[in-house]
């Protein structure tokens, strides 16, 4: 039953690495860009929270309601200002802003905040289980499994069903025609980034709330993030969130092995899963 446990303990956990992976996903699926400041981005938006709660006394669940908005507008005007300009044939120059934009996070949050560890209060919902059969299960978990099940059942509607998403797609796959058929790239490279970093805040606000965080604790949910893209597929959305569940289930096992194992057991499984599948469990799949 402790196996069972588990295992039912890791694919929770999972659906907080699928909403790590899946403004990478969005992100890289619209405008091939690998962004190394997503990291942070999660973590900013956990800061995000936690100022909104200091300063209106918000819960950070109702504070999502500004949090979500607030980082959607940073992430346009950081496309639009910033990284749109990079962009082009050569994939080094947004890759290295990307990289100093994780470096300015890091030391700005340092300044406003000191390295002290940090953690978004909840209230009772943090501590609320239900039983189901011989397994408890936290009441927070599940809802965070529920929110990545929704944003990216959404992401993927949106993608094959709506205008936005055909715009998405055509500026993905030849970003000259896109052009000439009257798309603005620059718009919806910026739209991109604004709907990805409003997943990132749904992540950093789910992160705030179940563990402690630090200007530098980005480094660790971008690895995280990565490794659940690729498991699952790159573009892959559905993927994503199998990766997310494959991840935390192979290090909440690790650690039913030895505490000391948990992080290493889900980098194993992702190196064997590179090693032989290269592209992934679930290539990207049109239609």
């Amino acid at each position: 039953m402790d196996w069972l446990n588990a295992i039912l303990q890791g694919t929770l956990l999972g659906g907080l690495y699928a909403l790590f992976a899946a403004g990478l996903s969005l992100i890289f699926g619209v405008m091939r860009l690998v962004n190394i400041a997503h990291g942070d981005l999660i973590v900013l938006s956990a800061y995000v929270a936690l100022s909104f709660g200091v300063s209106l006394g918000l819960n950070p669940l109702v504070a999502l309601l500004l949090v979500v908005p607030s980082m959607a507008l940073i992430g346009y005007a950081l496309q639009r200002l910033i990284l749109n300009r990079t962009m082009g044939e050569d994939l080094l120059p947004p890759l290295l802003v990307t990289f100093g934009l994780s470096v300015i996070l890091q030391n700005v949050l340092l300044m406003g905040y000191s390295a002290d560890p940090q953690n978004l209060q909840a209230g009772t919902i943090e501590t609320a289980s239900v039983n189901l059969g011989p397994v408890a299960v936290g009441v927070m978990p599940v809802l965070v499994f529920i929110t990545a099940v929704v944003v990216i059942a959404a992401l993927q509607w949106m993608f094959y069903r709506t205008a936005l998403g055909r715009a998405f797609r055509a500026t993905s796959d030849r970003q000259d025609v896109a052009q000439l058929m009257g798309l603005n790239r620059a718009h919806v490279f910026g739209l991109a980034m604004a709907l990805s970093l409003a997943v990132t805040a749904l992540a950093g606000v789910f992160l705030g709330i179940r563990t402690a965080f630090d200007p530098a604790a980005g480094g660790a949910r971008l690895i995280f993030g990565f490794e659940a893209v690729i498991i699952g597929g790159l573009g892959n959305l559905w993927g994503t969130l199998a990766g997310g569940v494959i991840l935390g289930v192979a290090q909440t096992l690790g650690a039913k092995i030895d505490p000391g194992y948990q992080i290493l057991a889900g980098h194993i499984v992702f190196l064997i899963i590179l090693a032989l599948r290269p592209r992934g469990l679930f290539p990207r799949i049109d239609g």
